[in-house]
């Protein structure tokens, strides 16, 4: 329908357009009648429906209307699988259509910096490309319904801990690196409708009231066209985030922070004009959702399928000692509270109301021997003897025993962070217990984050399930007997021990502020870089088949910053049955000029392979794959040298590796002052030419010429002395004046910026 909105705008009156930057309540927008502008209502994701019309909350206190959960993104991002996001997202904007909401809140890219982060159930990866590449898919299949999405929560917000008043205090490289990349290139290429800001301070300042971050960066930058909305409670000044480019706030302030706006306009210090530009904006929005609205059928048993599919594919075999696939025709114990009662999402906001779940022993009585016993307790983490000495005799009775562990709904939730790393210490002593009498014991993991692992080796198989949805009991027991083979890959790195994160010693910060000191070595790139052993490494997962690489070729062995390089590689299924490989790539700066990652991951597929069938998977890189963020540009650089091309099962499973040369099409602006130290003259090519001759005089002042015996002074040595010698000083050895100086580095500018 086509409608003028700027002339909706001129006929609202002051009030009603400060009121249309603040919900009515806690879930709807406001609405004015006399000018037909629809009330519409937002929702809690994002994977799944949290509905709420009464006693609303944004802490999952409250009920809401039955739905279906799917698995959260912890579970969602081991996929490694665009066209699964696109079709979960479809799926929930589908839901959406059903339930007369105009925006899902969702879906959340915050980086997974610490293990501890309470909310990590909800966020895809420590890596930003992987967790960029998730939420587009994800609000490119919500949007394609009609649906508008919210990518949360902007930004830097990677802990719960005083998350609405603390600083989280970043340099500008790790920021634009880590942290902004994964919400840029969703916001560029998919267009949410919306973007949620952040509780948190950015190097001081809320991000409610950033204009850098939501105008400069956003806006200016990215090109982002929607509206912003403040986490539910995150504004702190409403007049100066208005100026800074927060449209709507929510929930309700029942009239408070309109009251500040219209004030704000009337005394001069808002321009109107800004106002109006913020209406306009959350209008564009409101009206493309009720020019898509639709009449939709919501099949929830057809989601609920969906979302044991979804699981299937993201969850994550670990370990595997031959023990998997289970016999069916063998006797197996199933233990553990989570093989009833399964623990399938996190709490707070995010929770949802599922219409049904399923169990794993449910789902495997049908046709396996099975025998249960409880095992432990999630009400208190104390071990309970009568539970223990029956799930000890279970297993010892049976072939097999499966133990069904993980974090209780108190261990993780939002609005607060985990204390540690560890499972529950009965649950821990459980399965050391069961490992004593039963030599084939497999674990399945119920977690929305990493746990340590004390009894690994002593297992036979480790089956990530992590937060897996409503489905989770099927999808675990398809796995576990071979009905499904298992190709989720970790999107974290799952590391021995809390102590061996980058962020230990400084998470969760001072309550005001969190220092961000690892910089850009987050996660892989961290324990990379050490070469650090870890438990399991990102992009690890194993799969009921093998893979075969080979014939990797490059379209390209030298090639321009602006160039795109086209990758090819073969991959074959060696094994006898079917199953997907995710193919990871990796680029590692191989230039030495500036700190780099080892690796860093810039592209995957994930295919699927018959038995003894080969394919040819096809990625491409571009100037972005390549480049570093370069804090005097202000803008993404590419060095000129080498860079290697890798090919791997995981970042430590490299199988194929290939070198490109580039060539950077943008000179560094190079600015030469008396401090400037000679060792980054001598280097550059534009000013060696130039520094030689006072090199040479140097050279000849004290004795030394190119045929001179003496070897008091080795070339090596004096090229130590000389790269952290600054000019002031080499020019002094030759006799310069300051004012000779001065017109030396005037020569010298002039040369390296050529």
């Amino acid at each position: 329908m086509s409608r003028n909105i700027k002339e909706i705008i001129q006929k609202m009156t002051l009030e009603e357009k400060a009121g249309m930057c603040s919900g009515k309540d806690f879930w709807h927008l406001k609405y004015v009648e006399r000018l037909g502008i629809p009330s519409v209502m937002v929702s809690d994701g994002p994977h799944g429906l949290r509905k709420q019309d009464e006693q609303a909350d944004h802490l999952g206190i409250n009920e809401s209307i039955q739905a279906v959960c799917f698995p959260s993104a912890c579970a969602t991002a081991c996929s490694f699988d665009r066209d699964l996001l696109k079709e979960l997202g479809t799926a929930i904007g589908n839901e959406c259509q059903a339930e007369d909401l105009s925006t899902i809140l969702g879906p959340a890219v915050n980086i997974k910096r610490s293990p501890l982060c309470g909310r990590n159930f909800e966020y895809f990866s420590e890596d930003p490309y992987l967790a960029g590449q998730m939420a587009k898919s994800h609000i490119e299949g919500v949007q394609s319904q009609g649906v508008g999405t919210s990518i949360k929560h902007f930004a830097a917000n990677n802990q719960e801990y005083r998350r609405m008043t603390g600083s989280s205090e970043v340099d500008e490289q790790t920021l634009r690196e880590i942290y902004l990349a994964a919400f840029e290139t969703p916001i560029k290429e998919a267009h949410p409708k919306t973007v949620m800001c952040s509780y948190n301070k950015i190097n001081g300042i809320y991000s409610s009231e950033n204009p850098w971050l939501l105008t400069e960066v956003l806006r200016e930058e990215w090109g982002f066209e929607g509206y912003v909305m403040s986490d539910w409670g995150a504004v702190d000044r409403r007049v100066e985030g208005l100026k800074a480019g927060l449209e709507l706030e929510m929930p309700s302030t029942n009239g408070i922070n309109d009251k500040e706006i219209i004030k704000a306009v009337e005394n001069g210090t808002l321009d109107e004009a800004v106002l109006d530009q913020a209406v306009e904006r959350v209008l564009n929005v409101i009206y493309d959702y009720v020019d898509h609205r639709k009449e939709t059928v919501w099949d929830k048993e057809k989601d609920h399928n969906l979302a044991a599919k979804i699981e299937e594919e993201s969850a994550v075999l670990l370990k595997n000692e031959g023990i998997l696939p289970l016999n069916r025709n063998g006797k197996t114990a199933f233990i553990g509270l989570f093989a009833k009662k399964p623990r399938y999402q996190g709490g707070g906001s995010s929770h949802i109301n599922a219409f049904k779940v399923s169990d794993a022993v449910s789902a495997a009585s049908d046709f396996a021997d099975i025998v249960y016993a409880q095992g432990y307790m999630t009400v208190e983490d104390k071990v309970d003897e009568v539970l223990l000495r029956e799930a000890v005799e279970a297993a010892e009775q049976a072939e097999t025993a499966v133990i069904f562990a993980g974090l209780p709904d108190s261990f993780e939730s939002e609005g607060y962070d985990r204390q540690h790393m560890r499972l529950p210490d009965c649950q821990n002593h459980l399965i050391q217990e069961i490992c004593q009498v039963q030599p084939n014991t497999v674990v399945v993991l119920h977690n929305g984050s990493p746990v340590e692992m004390p009894w690994a080796d002593e297992v036979k198989g480790i089956l990530e399930m992590y937060l897996g949805g409503q489905a989770v009991g099927e999808a675990a027991v398809k796995l576990l007997y071979g009905d499904a083979n298992p190709c989720g890959r970790l999107a974290e790195t799952v590391p021995y021990q809390l102590s061996d994160n980058p962020s230990y010693l400084n998470f969760p910060g001072d309550g005001e502020k969190v220092e961000y000191k690892e910089g850009i070595f987050v996660g892989y790139r961290y324990y990379d870089k050490k070469n650090m052993e870890v438990r399991y490494p990102f992009g690890h997962g194993l799969s009921y088949t093998s893979f075969e690489y080979s014939d990797l070729k490059l379209s390209k062995e030298c090639m321009k910053d602006t160039d795109c390089l086209t990758i090819s590689v073969k991959v074959k299924n060696t094994g006898n049955r079917a199953g997907k490989e995710v193919v990871q790539l990796y680029v590692s700066n191989q230039t030495g000029t500036s700190n780099r990652p080892i690796r860093e991951l810039k592209n995957f597929e994930k295919i699927y392979l018959n038995p003894g069938e080969e394919k040819t998977v096809i990625m491409e890189l571009n100037k972005r794959s390549f480049a570093e963020y370069n804090v005097d540009l202000h803008d993404w650089y590419v060095p000129s040298g080498k860079y290697e091309v890798q090919i791997g099962h995981s970042s430590r499973d490299i199988r194929l590796s290939a070198v490109v040369e580039l060539i950077s099409t943008v000179a560094l602006p190079v600015k030469v002052h008396r401090n400037t130290v000679a060792g980054d003259l001598i280097r550059n090519p534009k000013t060696a030419p130039v520094i030689s001759g006072l090199v040479k005089r140097m050279r000849s002042r004290f004795g030394k010429t190119e045929e001179s015996e003496d070897e008091a002074l080795s070339d090596e040595m004096e090229m130590h002395v000389l790269d952290g010698m600054p000019l002031r000083e080499l020019t002094k050895m030759t006799g310069m004046d300051d004012g000779q100086l001065g017109e030396f580095i005037q020569v010298l500018n002039h040369a390296a910026n050529q």
